[in-house]
């Protein structure tokens, strides 16, 4: 999956032009650049490549989390619903605006269940946030059936997805925001950063503003610029954004080598009864950036998991014992530990998630595993691989 796999010439030109002008900021210092623009290049090239209106590039996939949230209005004590198996950024952009994170039950596509949507929804939702985890996307037809009809937001974190589609359009681009990750390990990389995409007009502005102290960006001179509004500093640099540049052109690329290295893992994995594989929903195209299939129950999952690692098969998960990506190791978030004091609507409203019952996610995660598809693979190296992957699971299956 990383774009750093196949860092080339492509890449240390585009970061040779900032070199050269010595202009590292996105903004200002008009005269020096020598007409490049690389925040701006890429924020054009971005939003071509995912049919959207607009793209506005930040600093982090947790910044472009945090600043979708925002231009939207979303602040204090305004529930935001987020699944129980993603990355802890999406409660971290939620916190950080003084928003409620609800945490939500996923299904077969280890992504939001709509139903589970629809039983979370109180006169407090704003937006409902899918995360389109390991490369494939959430139901989003019936999630964007729910939102409209409840009046609320959907909120694309496609931070792990760049590439996949849903029903012919890019993921991040179906509902009223889409976000990207593009720190070291996803797709494409910029080293760190990330992106907003929004066919809304007031949305793009008042992303653009927030996320550079609320400057206005009219007119010439940065000092003259005025504030209309509140805002942080979550600007993108002209290196970070000139990798970027390089590497969106390389998307399609990228995602043919996946697609390639994915289907001979798959196919051959299929042979084994035991063995299915994640939901995608119809009409969708995974980015193909994981293999996910399930095994008959966690205890088999564990195992397997075990001997993919003992057979030297690196870059496999299982994500239901993983810090970072599953809520029953979110101690920090469920014991409230903060180096300050929370908002008190967050206090108050937030459930006692010590108490919840998330065994429908349980069901699906703990039985998960996930391998990362890599660029760098050759021909030869795939093949070894799915054959380590064939025996290491037979021997747990026998």
């Amino acid at each position: 999956m990383p774009g750093f796999e196949l860092f080339g010439d492509q890449e240390r030109a585009q970061v040779q032009d900032v070199l050269d002008s010595g202009v590292l900021m996105r903004y200002g210092f008009d005269g020096m650049r020598n007409g490049h623009w690389k925040a701006e290049e890429l924020e054009k090239a971005l939003a071509l490549r995912m049919e959207s209106k607009h793209a506005q590039l930040v600093s982090s996939g947790t910044a472009a989390l945090t600043v979708a949230l925002a231009s939207a209005g979303v602040g204090a004590g305004d529930e935001v619903i987020m699944p129980t198996f993603t990355f802890v950024a999406s409660f971290e952009s939620i916190l950080a605006l003084g928003a409620v994170p609800m945490l939500t039950d996923v299904d077969d596509t280890l992504t939001l269940a709509p139903e589970a949507v629809e039983n979370a929804i109180t006169p407090r939702t704003k937006a409902v946030m899918p995360v389109h985890m390991c490369g494939s996307m959430a139901d989003l037809n019936a999630l964007k059936s729910i939102c409209d009809r409840h009046d609320l937001l959907l909120v694309e974190d496609a931070c792990q997805a760049i590439g996949g589609t849903f029903e012919g359009k890019p993921l991040g681009s179906y509902g009223d925001l889409g976000c990207f990750s593009f720190d070291y390990v996803k797709t494409i990389t910029c080293g760190e950063g990330g992106a907003v995409i929004t066919d809304n007009d007031s949305y793009k502005s008042n992303a653009d503003h927030y996320s550079d102290h609320g400057h206005d960006h009219v007119g010439m001179d940065r000092g003259a610029e005025s504030h209309p509004f509140l805002g942080y500093n979550y600007r993108i640099s002209e290196l970070n954004a000139a990798v970027g540049l390089a590497q969106i052109a390389r998307l399609d690329e990228f995602l043919a080598i996946q697609k390639k290295h994915y289907t001979v893992l798959r196919e051959a994995l299929e042979p084994f009864p035991e063995i299915t594989f994640r939901r995608v929903p119809e009409g969708g195209e995974e980015s193909y950036a994981f293999l996910n299939f399930f095994l008959p129950d966690a205890d088999t999952a564990k195992k397997a998991h075990t001997a993919l690692g003992d057979a030297g098969v690196d870059g496999c998960f299982y994500w239901f014992d993983n810090n970072w990506h599953y809520y029953r190791k979110w101690e920090h978030l469920v014991q409230r530990k903060s180096l300050g004091k929370w908002p008190q609507e967050v206090y108050d409203q937030m459930p006692d998630y010590s108490k919840s019952d998330f065994s429908k996610s349980d069901h699906w995660v703990g039985r998960n595993i996930s391998c990362l598809i890599k660029l760098g693979w050759t021909e030869k190296e795939v093949r070894e691989r799915a054959d380590k992957m064939v025996g290491a699971i037979r021997g747990v299956l026998q």
